[in-house]
C-alpha cells in the first residue's frame, strides 16, 4: 500500500497541474471502491475550482469552491493525468474532468482506494483522528518522548500508528529505526530522550530520501505521470531477509510484528 512519501510524491506532481483549474464534471464507469462514490459526484465537482491540492497522512485533499474530495489509493490505485481522449482501460473507474481537455484518471485493479466528498475534511472519520505528521515540527523528540513513556508496545508499531503519527508505515518504519540503531521490538517506555530524538531525525531523513526518489514501487505504485519511484534501490533492510547488512554485514533478520514483517540488522539495531 502507497505510504506517506509516495503519496506525497503523487500530491507534488499533480498540484501545479491541478491547482486553479475548474473542474467540469466527473465520469464514474465503477462506483464500488472500497466504499462507494459518492453517486452524485458528476453534480458535486461540475463548475467547481480546485484552490488547494494537499495531503494529510496517506489521503491527497482536493479543496474545491464548496467541499473537498478525499482520495486514497489503496493498495493498487493510482491518479494520472492524461489527455481526455485517451481512451479507458478496464480497470480506470472514474475520471475527474478538468477544463484543458485534460482528466485526472483514477485506476485501481483490486478496488480497495476510495474517492470521497467532505464539506468538512477535518471532521471526517477517516481524516478526524489522525496524528501529527511526521515532517512537521509537531514531531520531535519530545513529542515522541512523551509519547512513548511508559508504554510496552513496541516502538515499530508506535511508529506505524497513524493515530499517533501518520503515514510512516511498514517500511519506512523498518528503515528509519535501523537508521536509529533501534531493535524494532523494543518496548516504546525504554527509549531514552536523546534516542527518541535520534529516531525522529532518522524518520525524517528516510521520509525525505524517500520523497526524493519517487517513492518505492514494489508492485503498481507510480505517480500522476505514470512514472515508478526507485527507493527500493536503497533500502538496507526491508525485504532483505539473510542478505549481508550494508553496514556491518551480519545478516539481516525477519520477524513478524502484529501480522507484519519486520527487517533489522541484530549487530547494527542494540536494544
Amino acid at each position: 500500500m502507497p505510504e506517506l512519501p509516495e503519496v506525497e510524491t503523487v500530491y507534488r506532481g499533480l498540484a501545479p497541474h491541478l491547482e486553479n483549474r475548474t473542474l467540469q464534471g466527473a465520469r464514474v464507469r465503477e462506483a464500488r471502491l472500497r466504499w462507494p462514490v459518492p453517486p452524485d459526484l458528476d453534480h458535486l465537482t461540475r463548475g467547481q475550482r480546485i484552490n488547494r491540492l494537499g495531503r494529510r497522512g496517506k489521503y491527497l485533499l482536493a479543496q474545491l469552491d464548496h467541499g473537498t474530495l478525499i482520495m486514497h489509493l489503496g493498495m493498487s490505485g493510482s491518479l494520472r493525468l492524461c489527455n481526455a481522449a485517451i481512451e479507458p482501460e478496464k480497470h480506470d473507474h472514474l475520471d475527474l474532468l478538468l477544463d484543458d481537455g485534460n482528466v485526472l484518471r483514477y485506476r485501481d485493479p483490486r478496488r480497495f482506494g476510495a474517492l470521497l466528498w467532505s464539506e468538512d475534511p477535518d471532521r471526517h472519520p477517516l481524516i478526524a483522528h489522525l496524528g501529527v505528521e511526521p515532517l512537521t515540527a509537531a514531531f520531535n523528540g519530545d513529542y515522541l518522548h512523551a509519547l512513548c513513556k511508559g508504554r510496552k508496545t513496541a516502538i515499530k508499531l508506535i511508529l506505524m500508528d497513524a493515530s499517533l503519527v501518520v503515514g510512516i508505515g511498514n517500511i519506512y518504519a523498518n528503515e528509519s529505526l535501523f537508521h536509529a540503531g533501534i531493535d524494532p521490538r523494543l518496548a516504546a517506555g525504554k527509549l531514552s530522550r536523546p534516542r527518541c530524538a535520534r529516531l525522529v531525525d532518522a524518520v525524517r531523513e528516510t521520509l525525505a530520501k524517500a520523497i526524493a526518489a519517487g517513492g518505492s514501487t514494489l508492485r503498481d505504485f507510480v505517480d500522476g505521470h505514470g512514472n515508478p519511484g526507485y527507493f527500493q534501490q536503497s533500502y538496507f533492510v526491508y525485504g532483505r531477509n539473510g542478505e549481508a547488512c550494508h553496514a556491518c554485514g551480519a545478516g539481516i533478520r525477519q520477524i513478524r510484528q502484529n501480522g507484519r514483517s519486520s527487517f533489522f540488522c541484530p549487530c547494527c539495531q542494540s536494544r
